[in-house]
Order: structure tokens, then C-alpha cells, then sequence
């Protein structure tokens, strides 16, 4: 079965542009909205497997959608497009909950992919900018890691940053991917998280990457 997706715009032409660009890859699209209320109320009754949003909206925006979404239970995957590059929409919209962030001028192969990932339990979020993190967060001593890291391991916190699944850093470092899971694992222990989008804020915060 094809994946079953809602489309979020306020722009009419681009929800159509989108429309025929992932129907063309084999994707259906359930319904459209032209906002976050519209989302909200449509997915009281239709079942998705990823919403497909753009964050700059009239009245509810994306990430408020979002935060509404997960505020009534709804864990239904996110993607935010956006034609903003500002680092702080990113991390708005992984505290919000969504699974994944891209821009809009992104490849539609790119887009595609990004879909299929989110669709799979995994996220698609583009490299976490250091900078606007440290000045956001700020952690005690107390927060500090339980251990020093070891290189590899700073490796594979690299890769998580740039959002990749343990398969694609097990492919990217040569490494069976049961091994990854063992560095992730014992990454969130020494950063005392069990969330990796949190592990990776913390690990920029903390200068470990």
C-alpha cells in the first residue's frame, strides 16, 4: 500500500506543486489544509501515516500544529518544510515533536526520502547549527557527561546530529549496525537521556561535538 499523507499550505499553488510532485512518486495524499486548525480538525477523522507541513502559517503555524497534535495524543510523524534557514526553527520544531525539518528548495528525491524515513519510526532533521544551541541552553556542571567520550563515539554523535538512523551510520562508519546501537545506547546513558534529539542538543551544549 502507498503511503498516506496530509498536506499543509496556506498557498493554494504550492499544496498543488507538492500535490503532483508526490503523487508522481507513488504517495497518496488523503487530504489538504490550509493551516494548523484545518490539520487538527481533519485528522480527527482521517487516518495518515506522515503530515507534510509548512511551518509559516496564517493563524496556527506548524509547530504550534505540532505541539497541539502531541498535546491530545496524536503521534502521527511530522515534516516541517520551510524556506527559512534559521537554526532556531529547527530546534522549535524538535521541542515541538516533529520528526523531521527540510527546506523547501530541498531535492525531491530528498523530500521523498525524508517521507519514507519518517514513515519508518525514524527522523530527518538537517545538521543541528552549534552556535544558536549553546545560546539557548544552558547546563550545570551537574549535567556534565558521566564519562569522557571516546572518539568514536563523538563520531557517531556527529552523525545522529545530521539525523542519520543507526543503519545509515553503520553504513557511513563501516560498523554492524548492532554496534551503533550499543554506542547510542551507551551515549544517552552518559549523557543521562533516553531521548537522541536531546542527547544531541545536549552533547553541542556541553562542547562534546
Amino acid at each position: 500500500m502507498s503511503l498516506r499523507i496530509a498536506l499543509v499550505d496556506d498557498q493554494a499553488l504550492v499544496r498543488a506543486g507538492l500535490r503532483a510532485l508526490l503523487e508522481r512518486q507513488g504517495l497518496d495524499i488523503v487530504f489538504e489544509a490550509d493551516g494548523g486548525e484545518a490539520l487538527l480538525a481533519a485528522l480527527a477523522s482521517h487516518r495518515v501515516d506522515v503530515v507534510l507541513s509548512d511551518i509559516r502559517m496564517p493563524g496556527m503555524d506548524g509547530i504550534e500544529a505540532v505541539r497541539a497534535l502531541r498535546a491530545r495524543g496524536d503521534a502521527t510523524p511530522v515534516l516541517l518544510l520551510t524556506t527559512f534557514d534559521e537554526p532556531d526553527l529547527l530546534l522549535d520544531a524538535t521541542q515541538a515533536g516533529a520528526q523531521g525539518f527540510l527546506l523547501k528548495d530541498a531535492d525531491p528525491a530528498d523530500l521523498h526520502d525524508a517521507v519514507l524515513r519518517l514513515a519508518r519510526g525514524e527522523s530527518m532533521l538537517q545538521p543541528v547549527a552549534t552556535d544558536p544551541v549553546r545560546a539557548r541552553y544552558a547546563y550545570h556542571a551537574s549535567d556534565a557527561p558521566k564519562e569522557r567520550f571516546s572518539d568514536k563515539e563523538v563520531a557517531v554523535l556527529r552523525l545522529m546530529a545530521g539525523g542519520y538512523s543507526n543503519k545509515e551510520i553503520a553504513r557511513a562508519m563501516f560498523l554492524a549496525e548492532g554496534t551503533v546501537k550499543n554506542y547510542v545506547s551507551v551515549i544517552l546513558d552518559k549523557l543521562d537521556t533516553r531521548d537522541r534529539t536531546r542527547a544531541v542538543l545536549k552533547a553541542i551544549t556541553l562542547r562534546v561535538i
